[in-house]
């Protein structure tokens, strides 16, 4: 008629996770009950990440022990248990108070004193019932386990009523009613007493809860129903006599031991509104009570009902806990008291065993960078999707914000007025050149290449604004193709420049060879060779890998690049390759052409060019690997944009500034001077 036994130790271990007590001392009986207790008890700490700080043994027999200095004394109370599990029966209880008042230094009292004690339903039952008897303040406040309990209908009416001259007999009733208060009743073969007088009004209601409790215990309860169960089933069994009468079923031949099959068969509703029913097992399918047992210091105790431990229920609600109902004593400042061998990791933290200590002993160590923890205790640290970062107490993940070199960002406002100055400039001296296309200096080393030239380095200027803005798939297909193709245009227009002051210096020498090749097919055919071959090399790169718009998740730290893959990087810098090839041999025919004797010799002007030019993507190359994110645009941007503006400015201002400021040198008789 009680639940078994197993339902209260799982209800135990609900309890303590339901409120994270990880560090528990335990005391038991030092006996058999005491040993099995144990077993179990260790078994499921393991199994559900809970470890028992220590275990104090209490002897059941009545003699001191001699040597109870070296046994219960030497058990060391950790400081961090500041929950305690007792399970035993009369004399656990009894022993526990003797060496508490009797035997226990006052630092050895403190250490057992101010804790929170859960009892089973054994004990339960005991220290409520001898409370009265003994000091048990060491138990001050306590949860319990008791045999669940529901009060039938009528029942407190019952006790309100009853009167001991209201049973027949009530021999028990009167003695009872005597001492609790404090009265008898007279005699007619004694002399009459004239102490108080037992008036038959007195009600139980009045007496305090410390000599007999209103409500209906477990252990009552369990006596309530199986006195109905008994009578069900004595019923069914003549009921079956009955109808085998009638029926002449087989019923016949019934004894007082067959009983059982027909108690193991009760099904009934009580007038508690319980349905009383057993399992295969012939026990009572029901639970315990979780109760709050408060004791004050005139041995009086309060009991209030504060959850249920239902085995039938599913996943977590074994246990059910009334927060609301669950007050903490103000020891605990009125809050959960917290029983942990270690104080809880938090989320940013990883949980690491502490050397030599049980599992529910550990230290805390920061996550590694790149890692978090989001909720307590957590063994291992993780990464975060690839959308999102670390924060910086590692404790959650934060979106990642998108980044790219925008019209709205500072750097690339300067990078677009910067390049769009520079193609207004450029625009300027090619009008410049157009209106004085017919004076010497502008025909001067070949007029188309100047305007070629001229075209390539706008297109170049304009090009850089490909870099600008969120990568898509035009843009990225676009830009690097586009960037090597001009400034390939721009640098053969250079090269064929030089080679044609050169060829033209040498064409004036007598009996020179030189004078078929002096002539625009030369100059068109180097800037048409040097530009096939990089449109080649770049008409091959986005056939078999083109650059196509991607996301870079980890280069920059709580940043989405989006950026432009280039598919193969080979070929990129194959590009750069050529194109610096195109450089070299340039400024080379430059520099050994700069001493010729004429007086618009470009090529003193080229090798400057050349050198910016040279230096700038010298340069790019080893930034562009050591730069991120949009950086790594704005240096490309950069690069464009300088050396443009070096082969702009050292090719052209010098003749800007003849057309413009000294016309008088922009005549015929100055084309060329030789050498005196």
């Amino acid at each position: 008629m009680v639940p078994n036994e197993s339902h209260q130790y799982m209800g135990i271990i609900h309890l303590l996770r339901h409120f994270g007590w990880t560090w528990i001392g335990l005391v038991v009986a030092d006996d058999e009950s005491g040993d099995n207790f144990l077993q179990v008890m260790e078994t499921l700490f393991t199994q559900h990440g809970i470890c028992s700080a220590f275990t104090q043994r209490l002897p059941r027999h009545s003699r001191i022990p001699e040597d109870h200095d070296n046994n219960f004394l030497r058990v060391p109370v950790d400081s961090n248990a500041r929950v305690f599990l007792m399970h035993g029966d009369v004399m656990v209880a009894i022993w526990m108070i003797t060496f508490y008042v009797f035997l226990l230094t006052d630092e050895m009292k403190a250490a057992y004193f101010g804790k929170l004690w859960i009892m089973t339903a054994q004990t339960e039952i005991i220290v409520t019932g001898i409370t009265k008897l003994l000091d048990f303040q060491i138990f001050k406040d306590t949860i319990s386990f008791a045999v669940h309990s529901k009060e039938p209908q009528g029942f407190q009416a019952y006790l309100q009523n009853v009167k001991p001259n209201h049973i027949e007999g009530g021999g028990f009733l009167k003695e009872f009613w005597e001492q609790v208060f404090d009265c008898s009743f007279p005699n007619p073969e004694e002399p009459m007493d004239t102490g108080n007088i037992c008036t038959w009004e007195e009600k139980l209601e009045m007496v305090p809860n410390l000599f007999f409790e209103m409500s209906i215990s477990g252990h009552s309860y369990s006596i309530y129903n199986a006195v109905y169960t008994v009578a069900y089933a004595l019923h069914a069994m003549g009921l079956c006599r009955v109808k085998f009468r009638i029926r002449r079923v087989e019923c016949q031949d019934l004894h007082a031991w067959q009983l059982h099959s027909f108690l193991q068969a009760t099904f009934f509703n009580n007038s508690a509104g319980e349905i009383i029913s057993f399992n295969d097992h012939g026990e009572l399918i029901t639970g315990f009570d979780v109760m709050s047992l408060v004791l004050f210091p005139n041995k009086s105790f309060l009991k209030t009902k504060i959850g249920i431990v239902n085995p039938n229920g599913d996943g977590g609600k074994q246990l059910i806990i009334n927060e609301d109902r669950t007050e903490w004593h103000a020891r605990f400042n009125q809050v959960l008291p917290i029983s942990t061998c270690s104080v809880a990791c938090q989320p940013g933290n990883l949980k690491t065993k502490e050397e030599g200590k049980k599992f529910c002993c550990f230290n805390c160590l920061p996550c590694p960078e790149g890692k978090i923890s989001n909720t307590t205790n957590m063994k291992e640290c993780f990464e975060c999707p690839e959308d999102q970062y670390p924060s910086k107490s590692k404790n959650k993940c934060v979106p990642k914000d998108i980044s790219f070199l925008s019209y709205d960002d500072p750097l690339g406002i300067s990078a677009a007025s910067v390049a769009f100055s520079f193609f207004v400039i450029t625009a300027l001296v090619q009008v410049i050149f157009i209106k004085h296309q017919d004076t010497p200096i502008v025909k001067a080393n070949n007029r188309d290449l100047s305007y070629i030239l001229l075209v390539s380095l706008l297109l170049c200027f304009l090009s850089s604004f490909l870099f600008l803005g969120r990568p898509g798939k035009v843009s990225c297909f676009l830009r690097q193709a586009a960037f090597g193709i001009i400034f390939s245009v721009a640098v053969s227009c250079i090269l064929a420049k030089t080679i044609t002051v050169v060829v033209a210096f040498m064409a004036t020498k007598p009996g020179s060879n030189m004078r078929k090749w002096v002539g625009k097919r030369l100059a068109n055919s180097i800037v048409f060779f040097g530009t096939s071959i990089q449109v080649v090399i770049c008409t091959v790169w986005l056939g078999i890998s083109p650059p196509f718009p991607d996301l870079d998740m980890h280069s920059l730290t709580g940043l989405i690049v989006v950026e432009c893959n280039e598919g193969s990087f080979i070929m990129f810098y194959l590009v750069l390759g050529y194109m610096g090839l195109l450089s070299v041999i340039s400024f080379t025919v430059a520099f050994l052409a700069r001493k010729l004797p004429d007086s618009f010799n470009e090529a003193k002007f080229i090798t400057f060019s050349m050198v910016i030019f040279c230096s700038v993507w010298l340069s790019f190359v080893p930034t562009y690997l050591s730069t991120k994110g949009k950086y790594i645009v704005a240096v490309e941007i950069f690069s464009i944009l300088a050396s443009s503006a070096g082969l702009l400015a050292c090719i052209f201002f010098p003749k800007c500034y003849v057309i413009l400021l000294r016309p008088e040198l922009n005549i015929k008789d100055n084309l060329i001077k030789r050498k005196n």
